[in-house]
C-alpha cells in the first residue's frame, strides 16, 4: 500500500467533458501544487453519496484557504458515471471527478477493495490523502465507515504539513 513520503504512481484518470473522454495524467494533475485526492468504492453509493462526496463539497472553500489547489474524487467507476454522480451533487466548481474506470491507479496504490461479494466487483477502498507535488503527505484509509478518510480529518491534517 502507498504511504506517506511515496511519490504517486504513473497512472491516467479519465473524465468526460463537452469535449469528450479527456485522458489526465496523474503527474500532471499534480505537478507543483498541493492537491488533496480522495476515493470511494462506489458513485451513487449511500455513504458515498451522503457523506463522503458531500464533506468534500462543503469543505472546498476551507479547504483552498488552508491551500490546497485542487480536490480530486475517484471511483473504480467509467467516466459517464462520474460525471452524471458530479451532476447529481452539483459538485461544480467544488470537486473534480475522475474515473479510474479500470482500477489501474487503485491497483498501484495497493488500495483495491475486492466487493465481488456485493456484485460490485474490484474497486477502491475509501481514502483521502494530501499530496505535495505528486508526493503523499498524508494518508487516512477507512476499511468501513467514514472517519479516517472524511473533509474533516484532511482538514485536521493540513495545519501540520505547513
Amino acid at each position: 500500500m502507498i504511504a506517506v513520503g511515496d511519490r504517486l504512481p504513473e497512472a491516467t484518470l479519465y473524465r468526460r467533458s463537452e469535449a469528450g473522454l479527456e485522458s489526465l495524467a496523474v503527474t500532471a494533475l499534480c505537478a507543483g501544487r498541493r492537491v488533496v485526492l480522495f476515493a470511494v468504492p462506489g458513485a451513487f453509493t449511500p455513504t458515498c453519496s451522503e457523506a463522503h462526496l458531500p464533506g468534500f463539497v462543503a469543505a472546498s472553500d476551507a479547504l483552498r484557504a488552508q491551500g490546497v489547489a485542487e480536490i480530486i474524487g475517484l471511483a473504480v467507476n467509467d467516466p459517464f458515471v462520474m460525471k452524471a454522480w458530479g451532476e447529481a451533487q452539483n459538485v461544480a466548481g467544488a470537486v473534480t471527478l475522475l474515473s479510474d474506470g479500470n482500477g489501474e491507479f487503485t491497483q498501484a496504490l495497493g488500495l483495491t477493495r475486492d466487493m465481488r461479494g456485493g456484485a460490485m466487483g474490484l474497486r477502491s477502498m475509501r481514502y483521502a490523502m494530501i499530496v505535495d507535488d505528486g508526493v503523499v503527505r498524508w494518508l487516512g484509509v477507512d476499511e468501513s465507515g467514514l472517519r479516517n478518510s472524511s473533509a474533516d480529518a484532511v482538514q485536521a491534517a493540513l495545519p501540520g504539513l505547513s
